[in-house]
Formats: structure tokens, C-alpha cells, sequence
């Protein structure tokens, strides 16, 4: 017998493998009446095939069906992942014990003893199918848990992402990319704090575009923007340490905190700013310095103390910057440093 339809009215389908015709008839009379799904064959062969096709929720077998016994039908079931949690059923002789013990050992979950006692066999049919139902729906719903689990991991991270992002905005400045003041500000609180413990040295530097009012007045904001940006890229390129930030702190002007650096580095770092926002050759005709966009640094430098402010280092660099245009722009001023050794074109 083939598999039933699968839209048929009925419960669960089981496959009966019994080469006596009369049994076969009289268990699958029961079982059609009770309302399952019976396939019935007579041979291991033909039960094996319609295992492997129809993956019956449960198997009832004879342990002496010809071609392929009910033992060797078994273990090769269990082997095969669609059809090894199904349970099965041996058929045998009521006093024929070491076929019972054998029957459980290859993995039966019961066994049924002729002649039948049709009220204890039906008990038992129904009793494993039970069982079976109770596993599907623990199966189920482990399957759904996974789900949710796996939905709940993915909500996370992509929440995780989404407040990454967020952060990363808030601390950034939208148009140069660089940090914006809000993030400065942090970051040099917890460099000055971090400093002091380890008495080691910070330094600022103010960077100014020159003559910068102008260059909108004369090319327009969107020429301005791209502008800024490029500055922006020089000064990245240079503050390449992982601790170094680069922000924007206002309109035209720029700061880049260095922490553990001495005064000869920051001065080497800012002329070297200098010089490549020179090598940009951004057209400026309306400088009064030169005919391309140049920038004028102011360079401080700080050990931190216990009981002192990062003020004081904002106030020092905002000085440098000051003198560095004061003393004619497009140069880098080390506060502190001797005339001579104020770097300009």
C-alpha cells in the first residue's frame, strides 16, 4: 500500500510491516477505525522504501519480515536522520522472551505480543504517539526559541550598530568629519585627567584658515565647505596616533589635542600641517599673504597637574594662534619658543 493522501481527515500515519496477511488486516481495520493514516506492507524491503518516502510519525513491526528482518529494518532507520527519532513498535510471540529483550535493544519503545489483546495494543499505539506529539511540540518549540533568540541577538546588534551610530554622529562634526566640539571637549578632559597621573605631557594646536571671511565672500559658502574639508583631510593625515584627535572648534578653526607629546614634537607636527594646506594650492585671491588658502597654528604645551584645569592649555593655545597671526599669519607659534624659532613661508 502506498502513502495515504496527506490531506486526508485523519491523525497521525503509521506504517504497519507484518508479512502475515491476517494480522496486517486486522491491526489496520483497528487503526483506520481509530482515525490514523495506515500504509501497510509485508516485507522489509517494501517498509524501508516506504519509511524512507512517506515518514510515517510512527513504525509497527514484525521482527521476522522476509528480505529484511525487523532488527536489520531498525538499525537502518536509525541511521537515517529523517526517520531516526521515529518510534518503533516490534510484533512477536508472547513467549518468545529473548526476541522482547532484543526488540528493546535495537531500539524499540515497546512490543506488542500475539495473539493481540486489541484494547492493550491500541493502548499502546496511542500511548508512543503521544509521546510523539509531546516531542514535536518540544521540538517546535525549541525551533521557535532558536528564532526568537536569534531574532532577539539580531534586534541587538543592529540596536548596538544604530546607538554606535548615533554616538559617532553626536560626536562628529557633519561636515569635515572630524570630531566637533562636544567630543574636544570630552576627550580632553579625560586626556588631562589621564595625563596628570601619569605626568606626562599635552599638547594643543589652534588651527586657523587665514583670511577665511574673505575666501567665502569671494568663491561662496559651497566653495568654503570644500575648503574646510580638505583642511580637515590634511589634518588627519598628520594626527595619525590613535589617541590624537583632530575637531573642528569653531567656524574656520581647528584643534588638534596630542597627548604625550613634548613641545619640539607638536611643533614639528603643526609645521608640517602648515606646509601641506600650502601644497593644496586652493586659490585665494583675496588673501593678503598669498595668492592660496594658507593656515596659521598656535602650539601648546602642558604637563597637568593635580588641582589645575585643561582651561589653561585652551588659553595658552588660543594665545599661540593669536601671536602666530599677529606676527603675520601662515606661520606656526610655539608658545614659550624664542623668535627665532617661529616657523613661517
Amino acid at each position: 500500500m502506498r502513502c495515504p493522501p496527506v490531506d486526508a481527515p485523519a491523525r497521525e500515519h503509521i506504517l504497519v510491516a507484518d508479512p502475515n496477511p491476517h494480522s496486517l488486516r486486522l491491526l489496520s481495520n483497528l487503526l483506520v477505525q481509530r482515525g490514523y493514516r495506515v500504509t501497510c506492507v509485508r516485507d522489509g524491503m517494501a517498509a524501508l522504501q516506504e519509511a524512507l518516502q512517506c515518514l510515517p510519525d510512527l513504525i509497527i513491526l514484525d521482527t521476522r519480515l522476509p528480505t529484511v528482518d525487523g532488527f536489520a529494518l531498525c538499525d537502518r532507520l536509525k541511521l537515517e536522520p529523517t526517520t531516526q527519532a521515529t518510534p518503533m513498535i516490534f510484533m512477536g510471540r508472547r513467549d518468545d522472551v529473548l526476541t522482547q529483550v532484543r526488540a528493546f535493544e535495537s531500539g524499540g519503545l515497546d512490543y506488542l505480543s500475539r495473539p493481540f489483546q486489541m484494547a492493550e495494543v491500541l493502548a499502546r499505539i496511542e500511548n508512543q504517539l503521544s509521546l510523539r506529539r509531546l516531542q514535536k511540540q518540544l521540538v517546535s518549540q525549541n525551533d521557535l526559541l532558536r528564532q526568537e533568540i536569534q531574532q532577539r541577538r539580531e534586534a541587538e546588534t543592529a540596536l548596538q550598530q544604530a546607538n554606535a551610530e548615533l554616538q559617532r554622529l553626536a560626536h562628529q562634526d557633519g561636515l569635515t568629519e572630524v570630531a566637533n566640539r562636544r567630543r574636544f571637549d570630552q576627550h580632553l578632559e579625560q586626556e588631562w585627567l589621564r595625563l596628570t597621573r601619569e605626568q606626562s605631557y599635552l599638547s594643543l594646536l589652534m588651527c586657523d584658515i587665514d583670511f577665511f571671511k574673505n575666501f567665502n565672500d569671494t568663491y561662496g559658502h559651497l566653495e568654503g565647505d570644500r575648503c574646510l574639508q580638505r583642511v580637515a583631510g590634511v589634518l588627519r593625515q598628520s594626527a595619525r596616533r590613535p589617541a590624537d584627535l583632530v575637531a573642528r572648534y569653531g567656524g574656520e578653526e581647528f584643534a588638534i589635542l596630542m597627548p604625550n607629546t613634548d613641545t619640539a614634537g607638536a611643533a614639528a607636527i603643526a609645521e608640517q600641517i602648515r606646509l601641506h594646506v600650502a601644497k593644496l594650492a586652493i586659490p585665494h585671491e583675496d588673501s593678503a599673504i598669498a595668492a592660496h588658502v594658507t593656515i596659521s597654528i598656535g602650539v601648546a604645551t602642558l604637563q597637568p597637574r593635580p588641582n589645575s584645569e585643561p582651561a589653561i592649555l585652551i588659553t595658552s593655545a588660543d594665545y599661540a594662534l593669536y601671536r602666530a597671526k599677529e606676527l603675520g599669519r601662515n606661520r606656526v607659534y610655539t608658545l614659550g619658543d624664542a623668535p627665532e624659532s617661529v616657523a613661517q613661508c
